[in-house]
């Protein structure tokens, strides 16, 4: 099979040919069909997350085929169509495990990151942290629902907690803000799209898909918002959207990684706003938002690339060079 391989942090990506691996207990191998391209997995190559294997195959938003199953695996079928997240596996004991939030695990693992990912033609998974499919979403339009699709959806639902939310800010219109917005818009939700100063074509694409404004991270909206979901790893971010928030709103941060967030006055935070991080997700996450999703009609834009070509498209996304999401296709 091929596989594209990062070796070194900061370092292009390689191809590889390499023999299929085999499923152990509790796995599954699936043929990938698609790959979606994350910002974490910029995180991963450009060293932001630590380097835990001498190689990786990046990619942790995968929809594949079940082609081999190993021992003890029940529920799942040859031919199955299933998706892979970035959460791949939780040690089951610890206190986060035994009070329902498997994504605080202390012995976690990770497709893409800890685990060989989806940059692949074939991956390996934990068959218990794999989800059916909604038959409705392509392979193409279902890939980065499994990572941007479902933090903005653990993120939205934080931001909704305890008030209610008639007007959200979106700071950081890419893969998951495009996808939010929608699922937000058919919640009832007034969405404002903040994208980086300058940006036509998302602010374009914000309005397209409904948002009722979009300008730039450094402009103010027109009216106070109740929640504020920061997507883009910015810190400079954090006190524009608390400034931009109402009392007793809530602005949370959606990332994985973040640079500093800057000195900022209390006034700020003043009136009891709130600032709160999501991490990971869990298997429930998975198991309520793409059936959600399907139904609410959530379709990402895709900007799509042959395998081979993951660098261009990670360096895309790193530029801003599209619109939406970045998927692979072996």
């Amino acid at each position: 099979m091929l596989a594209m391989v990062l070796k070194a942090p900061r370092t292009p990506l390689v191809a590889e040919v390499c023999d299929d691996p085999e499923p152990g207990p509790g796995e599954v191998r699936l043929k990938v069909r698609a790959c979606g391209v994350c910002r974490t997995d910029l995180h991963v190559a450009d060293g932001d997350l630590p380097q835990v294997r001498a190689r990786i195959v990046p990619g942790h938003e995968i929809v594949g085929v079940v082609e081999a199953i190993g021992p003890g695996v029940s529920g799942v079928v040859i031919g199955e169509r299933r998706g892979a997240p970035w959460l791949g596996g939780t040690c089951g004991v610890c206190r986060y495990c035994l009070e329902g939030e498997e994504n605080l695990c202390d012995n976690p693992a990770f497709n893409g990151w800890t685990r060989d990912g989806g940059y692949a033609e074939k991956v390996i998974v934990r068959a218990d942290f794999s989800f059916p499919l909604p038959e409705g979403l392509s392979d193409l339009e279902a890939a980065p629902l499994l990572c941007a699709g479902l933090i903005g959806y653990r993120s939205w639902r934080k931001a909704c907690e305890g008030r209610p939310v008639r007007r959200l800010g979106l700071y950081g219109f890419g893969a998951a803000a495009h996808l939010l917005a929608q699922l937000a818009i058919h919640e009832g939700q007034e969405v404002l799209a903040f994208t980086r100063d300058g940006d036509a074509p998302a602010q374009a694409l914000a309005r397209e898909l409904g948002c009722a404004w979009a300008g730039g991270s450094s402009e103010t909206p027109p009216d106070l918002l109740d929640a504020a979901i920061i997507f883009a790893p910015v810190g400079a971010l954090v006190p524009a959207a608390l400034k931009a928030v109402r009392k007793g709103g809530i602005v949370v941060c959606g990332g994985i990684h973040m640079s500093d967030i800057p000195a900022f006055p209390y006034d700020l935070l003043w009136g009891e706003r709130r600032l709160v991080s999501v991490a990971n997700l869990t298997r429930g996450d998975g198991l309520e938002y793409l059936p959600l999703a399907a139904r609410a009609g959530v379709r990402p834009r895709v900007a799509a690339y042959p395998l081979a070509q993951a660098n261009r498209a990670l360096d895309d996304l790193r530029e801003g060079r599209f619109a939406g999401a970045a998927v692979l296709t072996p």
